[in-house]
Formats: structure tokens, sequence, C-alpha cells
């Protein structure tokens, strides 16, 4: 008897047995959680060969073309458009099919026998008739594993779709009318064909002729065309509006009852509190998870909020939710306990993606020689006459609040606002007194004129970490302000969280640290060589290496943590998703939906936490 390698004694089974049994399972078919990939890409090859169909002069593969010379001329040229449109809607389709959308399968179940019937008039081709046939009878016998509900969208695909389809509708038209160039009276120009393509796709007739009664053929095909870029587009706009994701005041107030209760349990738990993501409560109400779908990824960031005990249930229905709109389920930067948790609840599989830097107030000093670096900034900034304060939100009048506002906005170092996991993306919320925010002043000189925000030169927030901690949240200085400003308030923050009632700091996340650490030292191998090599290659552009070495000067712990995960082949998928939230990549502004409010980030001579050192 042979031994699996889990350990368990194999039944014994023979091998001719085995054989058998595994020609059983291929004559069945896929499982059905398989069913809605494989269907996602059949319908792209079936997407391909209408297509082809309709562009390529028709091959008579099949007796059938003497039965279809009875018909009208006009019935084959109309089912050549008609095998292009139903071609596209397949390939667009496709991915909706592979994510088993509701929605997709009926439209496909609409679209296959059109395209059926189009195969079978114009191209004469038993073969692919067949085939859109089968796919056919196949969707409608496993309806049942294709359940997902839409995404939540926004008008802007309206204007993405009339651009793409636009795009894709003017190339074909263009390989149509290219196409018949044997059967063109005369020899137009380039210039002229993309005039008949855009006449074309307008409805009207260009200035090409054709013989042969291809005209029929471009004109149908063109016309074809610019409807579904015009009903696509139309439908978009003027569907029922459905809800994207977004924390209401309600649940809100419950999330925050739940991190009063055990916020101290993570630093990341203050940050659920964002208002462009969404929440889902545990059946009992005592624990939550909060996330945000990004390119069809259901991203949850940090441990579940709440009980404990709880967790398994809340964890339970982000999986379901995710299940029944087909999302991807991941969760960004959750500590070693939730990672534990989400594993054994979900069978996912966990990486470790860096390490948090969290100082502890009472076994913080500038003393001693590892301190001696910070230590000298500090002392050099404090003789250039800077001052420091650090006080809670509650603490500033409405006129210096103001001030901080307006000066976090106006010294953002890039274009656009980032962060996600480790920024709460406000300042001065009036639910959110109990923050702390660290701000560096300096007098103007004799003569010198005071710049626009007074004599504020940097500023940094924090947000609550329970009852004694808080978490780095942003970090903003005025470029003509001297190096070092971010550890000069850092320092005046721990010298001043005793007299706060504050224990502990988090600063930020270092990705990779271990790789970065282990492969500078004597005798790395030559895989954590290799590691390292690259990831101080990637800080030329995400600044990874001058992050952990930002965090290492506070002499920090360490506390790991990791990313969950379906599986290795959605990695990339997910990573695009968080670089995505985290505000690393940018989709072109018409194809993207701008937040409610701005997400924050910090700069550190050109180092910000929400670039480099918060896409946990």
């Amino acid at each position: 008897m042979s031994v699996r390698v889990d350990g368990k004694k194999s039944d014994g089974v023979p091998e001719g047995t085995k054989r058998l049994s595994r020609l059983a399972r291929i004559a069945k078919g896929p499982r059905p959680e398989s069913v809605p990939t494989v269907v996602g890409w059949v319908g792209i090859i079936i997407g391909l060969l209408n297509i082809v169909a309709g562009v390529v002069p028709r091959l008579r593969w099949s007796k059938f073309h003497t039965w279809a010379e009875v018909l009208p001329g006009t019935v084959t040229q109309l089912a050549a458009a008609g095998s292009i449109v139903v071609g596209i809607l397949m390939l667009m389709l496709a991915h909706g099919l592979k994510r088993a959308k509701q929605r997709a399968w009926l439209a496909a179940v609409v679209v296959l026998p059109i395209g059926a019937a189009a195969q079978l008039i114009y191209r004469h081709s038993i073969i692919g008739t067949i085939c859109s046939l089968a796919l056919f009878a196949y969707l409608v016998w496993h309806k049942p594993s294709f359940t997902a509900l839409p995404d939540p969208r926004s008008r802007w695909k309206a204007v993405a779709n009339f651009i793409i389809m636009g795009g894709v509708s003017f190339t074909l038209g263009w390989i149509i009318v290219g196409s018949q160039y044997k059967r063109m009276v005369g020899d137009p120009s380039v210039v002229e064909q993309i005039e008949h393509v855009i006449w074309g796709l307008f409805g009207f007739e260009g200035s090409i002729r054709y013989t042969h009664g291809v005209d029929y053929t471009v004109g149908y095909s063109l016309g074809a065309l610019g409807l579904l870029t015009v009903a696509s587009t139309a439908y978009l706009a003027f569907r029922p509006a459905y809800p994207a994701a977004v924390l209401t005041e309600e649940d809100e107030d419950r999330l925050r009852e739940l991190l009063a209760k055990h916020g101290a349990r993570d630093s990341l738990g203050h940050f659920a509190l964002r208002r462009d993501k969404s929440v889902v409560f545990s059946p009992s109400g005592k624990a939550a998870v909060s996330y945000r779908v990004v390119s069809g990824v259901m991203l949850a960031s940090g441990d579940p909020i709440g009980d404990v005990e709880a967790w398994p249930g809340a964890i339970e229905q982000f999986m379901e939710l995710a299940k029944r709109h087909s999302w991807t389920p991941a969760v960004a930067g959750c500590s070693e306990t939730g990672g534990e948790v989400w594993t054994r609840e979900t069978g996912l599989d966990a990486l470790e993606m860096g390490d948090e830097a969290i100082v502890d107030v009472a076994d913080f000093s500038l003393t001693g020689r590892a301190m001696r670096n910070v230590r000298q900034m500090v002392k050099r900034i404090e003789r250039n006459g800077y001052e420091t304060k650090v006080r809670r939100v509650g603490e500033l009048s409405p006129t210096e609040l103001e001030a901080v506002q307006k000066a976090a906005e106006a010294w953002r170092d890039t274009e656009d606002e980032r962060g996600f996991s480790m920024a709460l993306g406000r300042i001065g919320d009036p639910k959110d007194l109990d923050a702390v925010i660290a701000t560096a002043h300096k007098a103007p000189e004799e003569g010198e004129e005071p710049g626009p925000f007074g004599d504020l030169q940097a500023m940094q927030h924090y947000v609550p970490w329970g009852p004694d901690g808080q978490s780095l949240e942003l970090m903003r200085r005025d470029r003509s302000a001297d190096p070092g400003m971010n550890e000069l308030l850092i320092v005046a923050f721990l010298q001043a969280a005793p007299d706060l009632k504050i224990k502990r700091l988090s600063l930020n996340f270092a990705f990779f640290r271990s790789a970065l650490e282990r492969g500078g030292k004597l005798g790395a191998g030559p895989v954590v060589r290799v590691q390292r090599a690259v990831l101080v290659f990637l800080s030329r552009w995400f600044q990874i290496e001058s992050l952990y070495k930002f965090n290492e000067k506070f002499r920090p712990r360490w506390e790991p943590r990791f990313i969950v995960f379906p599986n290795n082949r959605d990695l990339p998928r997910i990573g695009f998703a968080m670089m995505q939230a985290e505000g690393f990549l940018e989709l072109p502004r018409l194809l993207r939906r701008r937040p409610a409010e701005p997400k924050p980030c910090m700069d550190d001579e050109k180092v910000s936490v929400a670039e480099v050192t918060r896409a946990a």
C-alpha cells in the first residue's frame, strides 16, 4: 500500500481502476466551478471565428451554399454584418462569462443563435454553426453556474465604451474596406478609404464603389459596427445606476463602536473608516470586514474589526458577497493572527509582504550610538529656529486647523492623492478629535515675508490605535523647509506621547524588509541576494529600500504583515488592484471613477508614506 504525501494511507485502488475513473471524470466534463472559465475561453474562440467569417470573403466549406443561392443577396450581406457584430459581442461577453455573470450568460444565450444563423447563411459553414449551437446548449444546461451579480459601476463606463468601441469599430471597418480591394472600382487612396469608413459607421454611403455586390457587404458591416457602438454606449449611459461601495453613516457608527471595544488589537483598524470603503458585518454584529472593489478584486485591508470570536462570521459574509458578485477575494496587510484566521476559515493562501514598524514609547530614547544620526539631525534643526507642537485635533483652534488642512493639500507631492490601507483621507473630522497633529514652526527672518501658512513648515497626522496607541497617517512639509522635518516631528511626537497617554506608535510598512535585511548580510545565499538586488532596482521607482532605512532610524520592533489570496495565478491581478487602490497605477482619467474624498499621502524628501510605505 502506498502512502500519500499528507500521511494518510491510500485505499489501494488498482491502477487500471484509477485510469478508468480519470476517463470517467474527463467524460463528465469540467467541474461546476470550472464551467465559467471554460465557457469564457470558448466564447473568445467563437467570437474570433465570427469576426473572421464576416471580414474574410466567404469560403464555401459545405454543400449548403447551393441552397443559399436562392436567398436574396441582401440577406447574405446582412448576415455578413451580423457575423461581425456577434463576434464583437462574444468577445465583450467572454470576460463576464469567465466571472459567471448572470447578465453575460443571458446576453450570450441571445447572441449565439444569431451568430449561428449568420454563419450558416453567409459563410455556409456547418462547423461554425454547430460550434455556436453547441456552446448555446452548454450554457443552457449549466445555467446554475452563472449566478454572479453585476459589479458596481458608474456613468464613466459609457464614455470609456464609446472611445474603445469606436476605435475597435473603426479598425475593423478599415479592415473590411481594405479586404475587398480587388473589387474596388479604381484605386482609392488611404484618405478616401478612411472617409468611407467614417461615413459608413454613421450609416451613410461613402465614395468608394465595389463590383459583384460587395457594396452591400461593406455597407451593412460598417452600419452594424456604428450601430453597435451607439447602442452599447446608450445602454451604459442610461441603465439604472448600481451604487458603488461607500461607507454609510450608520456603518461608520457601528464600526466606531467596535473600535472602541477592540481597536487596540490592530493598528490598521481606524483606517476601516475611510469613506470610499464599504463593510460587511458578522451575523451577530460583533465583527466586520471593510473592503473596496478594484478591478474585480474585493480587497480588504488589515484584520477584521471587532471580537476575534466573531471574525469567522464576518469573513463568511465577506466570502459570500465575493462569490455572489464573482469578485476575487484578497486581504492586504493582515497580521499573523488575522492571516491564520483567514486561511483557516476560507482555505485561502497567505504570503508575507513586509513588516510594520512599531515604536514602544517607553523604550524610545535619543541616547546611544544607534540614535546618533537622528539626534544630531534634530539638534541641528532646533538650532536653526524650528519649534514643534504636538496636540490632539480637538485642541486646535478652527483657524489653526484650517491652516493645517490647506497646507497639507498645497504640499502634496503628487497630482493625485495616494493611499488606501494606512490612509484615512481626511484631517480634522469632528468624529476624529482624538487624532493627533504634530506641527513644525519657524518664524520668518527679519525682513522676510511670511509664507502663505504663516510660520507653519511641516505637519504630521496620527490616528487612534485603541485607547493608548497612534498610527502615522500623513506627513507633509514645505519644500523650502530644512531637510529632516519628518524625523523632527516623529521625535517630537514620541517625546510628547507620555503626556498624551500614548504608549505605542505605528510608523508604517517596510515591504520585503526581511529580504532586504538578509540579503545584505555576510554569507547570504544567492537566492536572497538576487531578491535583494531586484528590490534595490525597484527602489529607483518605489523607494522600497529607502523606506526601510527611514523606519530603521527609530529602532522599531518589526511585526510581519501578510497578503491573503486564493491561488498563485491570482497574485498578478491582486497586485495590480492593490497598486490601483494605493494610487501607484492610474487609469486614464476617462476610465476611472474619482473618489468622493481625497486620500492623503506624505513625503520625506520625496519619500512619501502613501507612495512608498503604505501599499499594504
